[in-house]
Parts: structure tokens; C-alpha cells; sequence
């Protein structure tokens, strides 16, 4: 299979994470695809990164900045309503689903915590990133200064047009210097808002990695709506 991986959470042997592509198969249940198929690929995502995949935990995610802490009544079969989930458990693999909005996964190696988190432009209006740093801070009593973040591959702001409506909404949300505008047409920058985010949280600048693949300029690579709307998912996995 064909993965690719953070550079920054490559330093450490002891946490599996990757971000999938089309090659290694379609992971969501809710496109239409055949569940059969999407089983097959998440047991084949299993086998490769050796873990039970019944104890993964995706998410229904619905676009909102809900952040939940994993317990014993999420699994495979009962993946939590929410766009983010965080854990210090071990091997209970955590995966965010995307097609043109951005995965992100967090580390914290000194309180030995993770999270994943679907961040579109929803996501990024309503700062999850906020909502999951205080969920380290609060929960786990982790430091900021110890996170470390990555974002995987995701739309770019040339292919991400967005109508005035939109534009006036990143404007009254203050997130308006994400946005460009030629002639009559405007352009989202959702990860300018995302490293913008961590740096008011107080992510070090070194601990900030974000992606410059596009998925929609590299759809032969991964699924992308914007590209074709009846598509498939990616995702983003981590597991300690």
C-alpha cells in the first residue's frame, strides 16, 4: 500500500500514524459504496499497520468543532458523533475521513496523548483546533509547548473557490486574511487559518507541520469532492 507520513511524528518509533490514499482503498460507509469493499479495505488497513480493526475509532462527522474523549463504548461499530477524538489509550487507532477538508492529528509525547481531527471549512470557522488543545490541557494535563501537529493532505486555496456569502462569513468570524479575492471570485486558504490557530493556542512554530499536497490537484492519488462528488474518503490514522 502507499502511505504517506509526517516527518515530525516519524521521530518516534513507539506511535503509528499515516495518511492513506486511493490505493489504499475507499473508508467510508456512507458514499455508497459496497460495505463489503469498505470492510475489506479497513482490514486491510489493519493487517498493514497491526491492530484488531474492530477497535478503531472513526467518527460520524458532521462538520462541527464537537471534540470527544474516547471511552469503552466507542469502537468500530460504534464510531461517536463528532469531528475530533482524543485518547491515551494504547493501540486504540484513531482516524479522521476526508475528501477535500483537512485531517489533522496531534501528539503529545510527554503525557503520551493523541487526537485526531476533520477540519473543513466549518471546522476551521468554529476552531476545533481550539477545542482540542484545551481537550489536552483539561483532560490530560498536557503543556501546549508539547504538542505537536500535522496536517495531511488536503484542498489547496486555488482549487477551494468559496461564494461572497462564505467570504462574508470568514469576515465577521475574523479569518478574512485566509481569503483571496480575483475579480469576482473568492479563494479559502483553510490551512493559513489552521497554522493561525495553533499559533494563538501556543504550538511552537517546530511543532507545526502542514502538508502542501493538494488532494484535488493529486486526485489521481486521493479522492477529492470538489473533483468528483460521488467519491470516496482518505484518512488520517494514529495510534499509540
Amino acid at each position: 500500500m502507499k502511505f504517506y507520513q509526517s516527518k515530525l511524528l516519524n521521530n518516534f518509533a513507539k506511535l503509528t500514524h499515516l495518511f492513506t490514499c486511493k490505493e489504499s482503498g475507499n473508508l467510508a460507509f456512507h458514499v455508497q459504496d459496497n460495505p463489503k469493499d469498505v470492510l475489506k479495505n479497513h482490514k486491510s488497513l489493519a493487517k498493514e499497520l497491526h491492530y484488531d480493526y474492530k477497535t478503531l475509532v472513526h467518527m460520524e462527522q458532521f462538520h462541527s468543532n464537537i471534540v470527544k474523549r474516547v471511552d469503552e463504548n466507542d469502537n468500530f461499530y460504534n464510531p461517536p458523533a463528532c469531528d475530533a477524538v482524543i485518547t491515551n489509550k494504547k493501540s486504540t487507532p484513531l482516524l479522521v475521513m476526508v475528501a477535500d477538508c483537512s485531517p489533522v492529528l496531534f501528539y503529545d509525547p510527554r503525557q503520551n496523548v493523541i487526537a485526531a481531527a476533520h477540519a473543513g471549512r466549518a471546522g476551521a470557522f468554529e476552531n476545533i483546533v481550539q477545542n482540542v488543545i484545551r481537550c489536552f490541557v483539561s483532560d490530560f494535563s498536557s503543556d501546549v509547548k508539547d504538542l505537536l501537529v500535522t496536517v495531511g493532505p488536503a484542498i489547496c486555496q486555488k482549487c477551494y473557490e468559496i461564494n461572497e456569502q462564505i467570504y462574508q462569513e470568514a469576515r465577521e468570524r475574523k479569518v478574512s486574511y485566509a481569503v483571496e479575492k480575483k475579480g469576482k471570485k473568492f479563494y479559502l486558504d483553510i490551512r493559513a487559518i489552521l497554522k493561525e490557530q495553533f499559533r494563538t493556542a501556543g504550538v511552537l512554530a517546530k511543532n507545526i507541520e502542514i502538508s502542501d499536497i493538494c488532494n484535488r490537484c493529486n486526485n489521481d492519488t486521493f479522492y477529492s469532492y470538489r473533483h468528483t462528488r460521488k467519491t470516496g474518503r482518505y484518512g488520517g490514522i494514529i495510534m499509540l
